[in-house]
């Protein structure tokens, strides 16, 4: 990098956001509809007394400042496409998921939402450990299978600990981030009249809670198969972008598919496993 070029990344903050303006208008009028569409939900919710809400629209514009974070503050360039999913994720999973309560109207919404998390995860996941592999400091080169494992542990990592924070929240905040699902059977050893460690199926035919017959056609699983259903997808996503990164790196950083969803460095110029 030139001296030219190593005064503008040094050079004043305000003249660099105008600069990422120009570059990437789309980006930018993006953002900029998406938080006025944020404002207007909140007043919408204040309006109505919902102030749960309006506590998610204000955590909502809070995480909307993470990319511009990450990149001024830990001199991290995320690329645009990657930048625009997660404003779209945090819109679709805030706004759309909690307050228009897309989580019940469409089935499948959270877990797309899932999946998309599990490949992103995997992507900066792979980012991370690349970095350190193309550091100059660092005497070790690690191998491409490596790193597309390492992506792939990454993204179930904060898959796991994300279901640990939604069991946490359930269990002593007294919501419902691990919904429930009816079953119509249980399998159980407990059931076995013998004693033995043979499970044995029970149709379940009626349920009655506090003397009141529920008419749900079966029993309420208390968050555990979303919690499963939630992992199985993450791994779909972290899988798909960890075969990605392996064939990126075998190919010696060609191609432009997994450039842009992995975060580098600014300065960084040089390509992988080169």
């Amino acid at each position: 990098m030139n001296q030219k070029n190593v005064k503008k990344e040094q050079g004043d903050p305000q003249q660099s956001i105008r600069e990422d303006v120009r570059q990437n208008k789309g980006k930018a009028f993006l953002y900029i509809f998406l938080r006025v569409l944020v404002v207007l939900v909140m007043v919408a919710q204040a309006f109505n007394g919902n102030w749960d809400n309006v506590f998610l629209c204000g955590l909502t514009l809070i995480l909307f400042m993470i990319p511009t974070f990450v990149n001024k503050r830990l001199h991290i360039e995320m690329p645009t496409t990657l930048e625009v999913i997660i404003l779209l994720f945090i819109f679709a999973a805030e706004i759309l998921g909690e307050i228009q309560e897309y989580y019940l109207i469409f089935d499948q919404w959270d877990s797309m939402l899932h999946t998309i998390n599990g490949f992103l995860m995997a992507a900066i996941g792979f980012s991370l450990i690349d970095i350190l592999n193309r550091s100059e400091n660092f005497s070790m080169q690690l191998s491409p299978a490596f790193v597309a494992i390492f992506a792939f542990c990454f993204s179930m990592t904060v898959g796991v600990l994300w279901e640990f924070f939604e069991f946490g929240a359930d269990c002593f905040l007294h919501t419902d981030m691990q919904k429930d699902t009816i079953i119509h059977s249980i399998s159980s050893v407990l059931l076995n009249p013998q004693g033995r460690n043979v499970a044995v199926t029970i149709p379940i035919e009626s349920v009655v809670v506090n003397g009141q017959t529920w008419n749900y056609g079966g029993y309420i699983d208390i968050g555990l198969i979303d919690t499963m259903e939630d992992l199985f997808v993450n791994f779909i996503g972290a899988v798909v972008f960890s075969i990605f990164g392996l064939f990126y790196i075998k190919s010696r950083g060609k191609g432009t598919f997994v450039k842009r969803f992995m975060p580098r460095l600014k300065g960084k110029r040089h390509e992988t496993g080169k």
